[in-house]
């Protein structure tokens, strides 16, 4: 008799917060969503999360909240302050490839972003541009000419150290066969002022940070890391089209919760950001930025994730890079 009355009291106790657990995530949000940005403000993800913040919020019945928590290797900080937070769906992650399918590969990280965060949604896709001085050559494959009758004399600049960017340039040495001198920076912002001045002489980048530069004829593109031509760079070939099948990548951005956030929450969270960044004040702002946003479900999000992850791993071992 004891034993069936305590099975019952953990059916019933199992029940009861089930019940809750739906109610709650019925009611959700009833308060302030911080986003946690693992980055400075004034970068391409502080400036993409406030647009989910401002045309989401509307769509919640709550405000969303961008909050910077920059430092640590591959934004770890920020990472972190997520990891430890309740998971409520009230303290939510934004941030990119190189923190989320790079870095573990590179850092020896205490924690598995595959198991410890929750795909939500992805906010946004972008093409990696490769960009040259003006002074380099014209085509990719005179630069590659040039690169190797001149090995590790052409110094290639990155956001930092394990940064798509960064990556990204290692795994066009590997492919082509040449070899760089890469100058790491914190933050695209001083590298772009060194690529203008030639200083440095090439660096992949999101369109957001050098499609200006491009278009005024101060910075030179010589290939896009996707598969089909940007829409804004229509007249720069693919790495696909120069004979690199391999040299295919796009810089990405998610919102991530932390593990144990009720799928409802999950769900909820992913529908309004879909649609929010359908709407003509977003798609409006990232147009302006050069890229474009990516409607997927928590599942597809999370399948991309591990695939972006095994895809990287195996390029930082191909090309022995190695991290600070």
């Amino acid at each position: 008799m004891t034993s069936r009355r305590a099975v019952f009291l953990i059916l019933a106790a199992a029940l009861v917060a089930g019940l809750s657990l739906a109610a709650t995530a019925q009611n959700y949000p009833t308060r302030v969503i911080r986003l946690i940005v693992p980055f400075p403000p004034g970068g391409p993800t502080d400036v993409i999360a406030r647009i989910v913040a401002n045309n989401a919020s509307p769509l919640l019945g709550q405000t969303m909240v961008v909050e910077n928590k920059p430092g640590g290797a591959a934004g770890t900080v920020g990472t972190r302050v997520v990891l430890a937070a309740e998971p409520d769906g009230y303290t939510l992650l934004v941030s990119i490839a190189g923190s989320l399918a790079i870095a573990p590969s590179l850092y020896k990280l205490d924690y598995d972003p595959l198991k410890v965060l929750v795909p939500i949604a992805i906010v946004e896709q972008s093409p990696q541009v490769l960009t040259v001085n003006p002074a380099m050559p014209s085509s990719l494959a005179d630069f590659v000419a040039y690169a190797k009758a001149n090995p590790g004399k052409i110094n290639m600049a990155s956001p930092g150290v394990g940064t798509l960017p960064h990556v990204l340039g290692e795994f066009l040495q590997l492919v082509s066969h040449i070899k760089l001198a890469h100058v790491p920076y914190r933050g695209a912002g001083p590298a772009i002022t060194d690529l203008l001045s030639g200083q440095v002489q090439v660096m992949f980048n999101n369109p957001s940070v050098v499609l200006a530069h491009i278009q005024a004829g101060k910075l030179r593109a010589l290939g896009v890391s996707t598969e089909t031509r940007f829409a804004q760079l229509p007249d720069v070939p693919t790495f696909v089209e120069q004979g690199y099948p391999r040299l295919t990548a796009t810089e990405w951005l998610g919102l991530l919760a932390p593990a144990g956030t009720p799928d409802p929450i999950v769900q909820k969270l992913n529908v309004a950001v879909n649609q929010a960044m359908q709407t003509p004040q977003a798609r409006a702002s990232m147009q302006k930025l050069g890229v474009e946003s990516k409607a997927v479900t928590p599942a597809e999000f999370k399948a991309f994730l591990a695939s972006e992850t095994k895809k990287w791993t195996q390029v930082v071992a191909e090309a022995g890079i190695k991290g600070e």
